[in-house]
């Protein structure tokens, strides 16, 4: 019963522990004769180390914050525009008129509000991944250091 108990918690670690150094897509060689299983120890103690030091864990899935679709766009804008322009050209006499022209400004105006969010959506998105970036050569430069110290080649 013990030996299965143990076959059982080598093979579970062993699976979570490989998991560790090729989520960061580092590769680690041993240089001083240490065992498959003295590897996976030390990737697991350097993982967690890591983790620790740089606040970044690379198993756990990227969560960006959703980022609000553009509003705005043409036919909206134009919707709101006729409808003040309507109400602007009824004080002048001519509601016709006053909706055409509010349609127009209204369109300009919501496809430009439309464009700039899109732009700035774009832009908070290329943040995050630079930030992720940031975030995985950190870690990788403490898990390097760590598997170094224990007698390790880093790639």
């Amino acid at each position: 019963m013990n030996r299965i108990l143990a076959a059982v918690m080598l093979c579970t670690f062993t699976a979570v522990s490989t998991g560790f150094g090729m989520a960061a897509d580092v590769f680690v060689f041993p240089k001083n004769g240490q065992t498959k299983e003295q590897q996976e120890q030390d990737e697991f103690s350097c993982y967690k180390w890591a983790k620790e030091q740089t606040g970044f864990d690379p198993n756990k899935p990227v969560e960006h914050a959703a980022a609000p679709a553009p509003q705005g766009g043409a036919g909206k804008g134009a919707a709101k525009g006729a409808a003040v322009g309507a109400i602007g050209g009824a004080i002048g006499g001519d509601a016709g008129k006053g909706a055409a022209v509010g349609a127009g400004v209204g369109a300009a105006a919501g496809a430009h509000k439309k464009r700039k969010g899109e732009k700035q959506q774009e832009a908070a998105e290329q943040q995050a991944e630079k930030q992720q970036a940031a975030n995985v050569e950190g870690y990788q430069r403490a898990f390097g250091a760590c598997m170094e110290g224990k007698g390790y080649t880093v790639k």
